[in-house]
């Protein structure tokens, strides 16, 4: 009887529900059946563009997202107007700050980005409900966190070699992690002076270095921006990991 009540809860996740990417790996895999479709009357699926604004810094928040493919950056505005890329998210991530009247940040689409968006007092409704949800927006936060912390040791140590081989080994393991997990290929999200702004470098170095790579042929690059990486260990050997 309980593997019936199992199978028959699983027959009334939504379509679209069933294909995402965030209920399998993401925040909206602790919730229920029922919960996923009083979730999916009011969502919202849009495709945004790349170079379009998602959340502006400082600006309330109403709503939240789930980023369904597409890479977004996250920017820090300076005092004097500079700005600091300060992280990438990806799929499944969840985007957004919950409890928060405001973003801290600005989240830009760094290629065209599919997101699923939800009002933010539905969601923060549902963390209440349900200890699962908010276990899981705990564990991306400490992810996010552990990531951090990691690029810290990137930006303070490493050299210009290590630091875009690392550049290059976070984006070909997290643009399509269900990949073979031996090679990889992928669409470079940042142009060469967003990556050196990343990185804390300059547009020579970095180009440089990526030209160092493709010499050696630990990565192939073709129209500028398709990257073929046919060994990720040797890539990780690279960025010193």
């Amino acid at each position: 009887m309980d593997a019936h009540r199992k199978d028959t809860r699983s027959s009334d996740i939504p379509g679209l529900c069933r294909a995402c990417e965030a209920r399998h790996r993401g925040v909206c895999g602790a919730l229920s059946a029922s919960q996923l479709v009083s979730l999916n009357k009011i969502s919202t699926r849009k495709l945004i563009g790349s170079g379009a604004e998602l959340i502006g810094e400082n600006q309330e928040t109403n709503s939240y997202a789930n980023i369904i493919s597409g890479v977004v950056k996250l920017t820090k505005m300076m005092a004097d107007g500079r700005q600091q890329i300060v992280g990438l998210q990806f799929a499944p991530d969840f985007l957004g700050r919950p409890f928060r009247m405001d973003s801290g940040i600005t989240a830009d689409a760094a290629t065209d980005v599919n997101v699923c968006s939800f009002p933010k007092a539905v969601l923060e409704r549902m963390i209440k409900e349900t200890p699962e949800l908010e276990h899981k927006l705990l564990e991306q936060t400490l992810k996010e966190l552990d990531e951090a912390r990691d690029w810290m040791l990137t930006l303070g140590r490493k050299t210009a070699s290590e630091k875009v081989a690392s550049f290059m080994y976070l984006i070909a393991t997290h643009s399509n992690p269900e990949a073979d997990p031996d090679s990889a290929r992928f669409q470079l999200p940042l142009t060469r002076s967003d990556i050196a702004d990343f990185l804390g470098l300059t547009i020579e170095t970095v180009s440089r270095q990526l030209t160092r790579l493709r010499k050696d042929n630990v990565v192939h690059i073709s129209n500028n921006r398709h990257v073929e990486v046919p060994d990720l260990s040797a890539l990780a050997e690279r960025a010193a990991l």
